[in-house]
C-alpha cells in the first residue's frame, strides 16, 4: 500500500508556497555558480510536468535519473516559470511504498483505446501488402506499446507517449489526406503507424513509462535504422514486394528530415516529405503544451531545447 502522496502537484505549486512530497528524477547535476559554488541542479516530475529544481548545498551527491525522492522544498518563481527550491532530498527505497499515479504523467487518452484505433487503421489500408507488414510491426510491439513513452524528455514523454504520438499523427493525416489526394494513402498510413516503432529497442523503459536509459541497442543504431532493420524482415516474411520494402523504408529512414537530426535521407517521395512534416508539427505542438503548462500568462516560458531553443510566450488571456 502506498505510503508516499503529494498534497499538491507541482503545477499547483505557486511562488513561496511549500512542497513536501514525492517527485521522480529526470535529471540531476553538479553545477557551479558563477560565484564558483557547487549546486544541484535537477528536473523533477509528477503526473502533471516536470519543474526544474537547485539545492545550493551540493553537500549531497545527485540522486540517480530514474530514482524517486522524496523531497521538502519551496516554490520559486524565476523569469515567469515556477521553479523548486530544495531543502533536503531523500531517496525511497521502497518502490511498493509508492503511488505511481502521483509521479507518472500519462496520455490523455485511454491507451488500449488508441491502440484498437491505430490497428483498426492499419487493418483498413487498401494495400493489402501494406496493411499485412504495418500490422505484422504492430504485432511485434505487443504489450509493450500500451506503456511506452515516445521519448526520454522531449515530446510525449509520457506513459503512453508513443501511442499519444502515433494516434495523434494518424488523425490529423486522415484529415490532411483529402486535401492531398495525390499522395498514396497506403503507404502514407503505414509510414505513420510504423515510423517510431523502433522506439521500443532504443530506450529501457518500466512498466510505468520512466525511462532510464538509452538501451545499447538506441546508443549504436537508434530507432531509425532498428526499424528499417523490422521492415525488412516482416517484409521478407510476408514476401512483399521488393519495391515496396524499400518504399515504407525510405519513409522511416528520412522522417527526421536531415541527418543533423539523425535521418540518413532527406525525404525523396513526397508521402515521405509530408510524414516528415506532421511529425514535426505533433512534436512541436506537444512541446508547447508541455512549455505554456509550466509558465504564468503574460510570461514567457525557458528557453525550450526541442524548440531550436525559443521561449514560448503564454497569452494571458486563455482563447476560448
Amino acid at each position: 500500500m502506498a505510503e508516499y502522496t503529494n498534497t499538491i502537484s507541482l503545477a499547483e505549486l505557486t511562488n513561496a508556497a511549500r512542497f513536501e512530497g514525492i517527485v521522480l528524477v529526470r535529471s540531476a547535476e553538479i553545477r557551479v555558480s558563477q560565484a564558483g559554488k557547487k549546486y544541484i541542479d535537477m528536473n523533477v516530475s509528477d503526473c502533471t510536468g516536470t519543474m526544474n529544481a537547485k539545492m545550493w548545498d551540493a553537500s549531497i551527491l545527485p540522486p540517480a535519473v530514474g530514482s524517486v525522492v522524496h523531497i521538502r522544498a519551496m516554490g520559486n518563481e524565476y523569469n515567469g516559470r515556477m521553479q523548486l527550491r530544495l531543502e533536503r532530498v531523500d531517496l525511497i527505497r521502497n518502490q511498493d511504498a509508492v503511488d505511481w499515479s502521483v509521479l507518472v504523467p500519462s496520455a490523455p487518452e485511454n491507451p488500449k483505446e488508441m491502440l484498437a484505433e491505430i490497428k483498426a487503421a492499419a487493418e483498413a489500408i487498401e494495400d493489402q501488402d501494406f496493411s499485412l507488414l504495418t500490422c505484422a510491426l504492430l504485432e511485434r510491439c505487443g504489450d509493450k506499446l500500451l506503456t511506452f513513452p515516445a521519448a526520454k524528455q522531449m515530446h510525449h514523454a509520457e506513459r503512453s507517449g508513443l501511442l499519444h504520438h502515433t494516434v495523434t499523427m494518424l488523425r490529423a493525416t486522415k484529415a490532411l489526406l483529402p486535401i492531398y489526394p495525390q499522395l498514396n494513402a497506403s503507404l502514407l498510413i503505414a509510414g505513420v503507424i510504423v515510423h517510431d516503432l523502433g522506439k521500443l529497442d532504443e530506450m529501457d523503459a518500466d512498466s510505468n513509462g520512466v525511462v532510464s536509459d538509452y538501451s545499447l541497442d538506441g546508443k549504436l543504431i537508434g530507432h531509425i535504422v532498428r526499424g528499417v532493420i523490422h521492415i525488412e524482415e516482416a517484409g521478407k516474411a510476408l514476401s512483399v514486394s521488393s519495391e515496396k520494402i524499400l518504399l515504407l523504408q525510405h519513409m522511416v529512414l528520412s522522417h527526421h528530415g536531415i541527418a543533423e537530426y539523425g535521418s540518413p535521407k532527406q525525404p525523396m517521395i513526397a508521402e515521405a516529405e509530408f510524414l516528415h512534416l506532421i511529425d514535426t508539427l505533433d512534436a512541436r505542438m506537444n512541446e508547447m503544451q508541455e512549455a505554456i503548462a509550466h509558465t504564468l500568462p503574460g510570461n514567457f516560458s525557458e528557453k525550450i531545447w526541442g524548440l531550436d531553443n525559443r521561449q514560448i510566450y503564454r497569452i494571458p488571456v486563455e482563447n476560448n
